[in-house]
């Protein structure tokens, strides 16, 4: 990492953008060099599921969403507020196949997309799970990036031969950025073909499954400056000079940074359309179930890292379905209300249970299927709604308990991201896990990217520095010990609920 003075950070007007590629979107925001929110620009685009299982994305729409966002928050800003670097993240592990020309030759296949599971099999069978853990930090699964590839050369031989490079989002918005196919440490661990100690590919298990470590992209440090803005882009968004980018982190590794999860003890929740959980270890943990990436602001260092796949989904499609109007698309009030109306339900939402795998599986366990159990006619859409967030808050402590009996236990939650902002469930967060929840106001993946950019020109001599700056938390939310033990029985049910042959999806309906 640069150990270069801060020294001139404090330059008037400058900012920090990060530019976010994600599941639902493309986002630009700018924060000045003391981690204040700017201003920022979104595009939306769509995820389509044309099978069981499936979950695709147009890698079209990841680079104009981008290249938009970006541009339109460039002027926004003006010359009052000049850039002074870019840093990248977005949703992992996703992946596109694209051609010399940097065309993509499919759709991109996002991470919460299950199809691959026989591809990951056939690597854990043929490396064995202990191995495969020692080395990627991770147990091969249809959620990586590696048994993604594995399922195009198996079903789409013409696009694998096509292939010129294997992107990411954020790598392939970086390619459309400075012009190289690049990617950083934490996005190339996600696809279980990384050596987590040794911080490049494994030419070991690429050999293995017959792959070419030339068709991935240059793997660098979080905070490496990769290029700068192309000339033609300079030109496009009226800029006075070129930009240095900087290659960022996975959005969940970028977050927990955001959020100062750096050390032992607390535990970074993204609270976004999926839930991630992240820790932060010096050494890697034994334990199969708890996945790993490098530290995003050290060579030595790791994050732990645990995930949901739809909690934040969960409650958009429940709002959309009971607060949205004739349209169906809810707004900022309706989830509002949906946030009043679920905090005048009493704990134990009357019985009901909600299980919230409805991305077709989870990524630990891809024939798991949502449910809701315990209705009657006397529940409303206010008990529905308590049962959503209590329910994402059952599975979270079903996360937390593993990153526990690893060996990382958690003193604190600290949560960031939009649904964040629903005080309601960072209530019920708190007393179904027993622990303090803090929320880390603003976007923590976009600052902790804006922070890496920062990192990365200089601007802070560490991470200490930046998230003195930069980090910012509100006042914790302490659990209440009488509600704590109320939701212990109602925890115990939703785990036989989680362990039910019930929520058990045909696992071949994906293949």
């Amino acid at each position: 990492m640069p150990s270069t003075s801060r020294g001139s950070a404090d330059r008037s007007g400058e900012v920090l953008v990060a530019v976010d590629v994600g599941t639902s979107g493309a986002r630009a925001a700018a924060f000045d060099l003391h981690g204040r929110p700017i201003a920022d620009a979104r595009r939306s685009y769509p995820t389509a599921m044309p099978r069981d299982g499936w979950a695709e994305q147009d890698a079209n729409h990841w680079r104009r969403a981008a290249l938009g966002a970006l541009g339109q928050l460039v002027r926004e800003l003006g010359p009052r507020r000049p850039v002074r670097a870019i840093g990248l993240t977005g949703q992992c592990p996703s992946v596109v196949p694209i051609d010399r020309r940097g065309r993509p030759l499919r759709a991109g296949i996002i991470y919460r997309d299950n199809r691959a599971i026989a591809e990951a099999d056939e690597m854990r069978r043929q490396f064995g799970d202990r191995a495969l853990h020692d080395r990627t930090g991770h147990l091969p699964a249809a959620f990586h990036v590696g048994a993604k590839i594995l399922w195009i050369r198996a079903n789409e031989p013409a696009v694998f031969a096509a292939t010129d490079r294997f992107l990411e989002p954020s790598d392939y918005v970086a390619l459309e950025l400075v012009g190289e196919p690049v990617t950083d440490w934490t996005i190339a661990a996600a696809s279980a073909l990384f050596d987590l100690r040794a911080r490049r590919w494994d030419e070991g298990i690429m050999n293995g499954l017959d792959l070419d470590p030339g068709k991935l992209p240059t793997a660098h440090p979080s905070w490496a400056v990769v290029g700068e803005l192309r000339p033609a882009l300079v030109r496009r968004f009226g800029l006075a000079r070129p930009i240095p980018v900087v290659i960022g982190a996975g959005d969940s590794i970028a977050c927990a940074f955001g959020a100062g999860v750096t050390g032992p003890g607390p535990v970074s929740e993204m609270a976004g359309s999926s839930t991630c959980l992240n820790t932060a270890v010096a050494e890697p943990l034994s334990d199969l179930d708890v996945t790993h990436y490098p530290s995003a602001v050290s060579p030595v260092g790791y994050m732990t890292e645990v995930g949901i796949n739809t909690t934040g989904e969960a409650v958009d499609w429940l709002t959309a379905l009971t607060y949205g109007g004739r349209a169906g698309r809810p707004r900022n009030a309706d989830f509002a209300r949906f946030d009043a109306d679920a905090a005048s339900v009493a704990p134990g939402s009357g019985g009901v249970i909600f299980l919230p795998a409805l991305g077709d599986g989870e990524r630990d366990d891809p024939g798991l299927r949502g449910a809701v159990v315990g209705l009657s006619l006397r529940h409303d859409r206010r008990v529905l709604g308590r049962a959503v967030l209590e329910g994402v808050a059952f599975e979270i402590r079903v996360r937390i308990e593993s990153l526990t009996h690893a060996g990382s236990p958690a003193t604190e939650l600290r949560v960031s991201g939009g649904d964040a902002s629903l005080g309601t469930w960072n209530r019920i967060k708190a007393d179904v896990l027993g622990i303090p929840v803090t929320r880390v106001p603003g976007d923590a993946t976009a600052a902790g990217v804006a922070m890496l950019a920062g990192l990365g020109v200089g601007l802070y001599s560490d991470a200490a520095e930046a998230l003195t700056s930069a980090g910012h938390v509100e006042p914790s939310i302490e659990p209440d010990p009488e509600t704590h033990a109320r939701y212990e029985p109602i925890y115990e049910r939703y785990r036989t609920l989680l362990g039910s042959s019930v929520v058990r999806g045909l696992e071949g309906g994906v293949a």
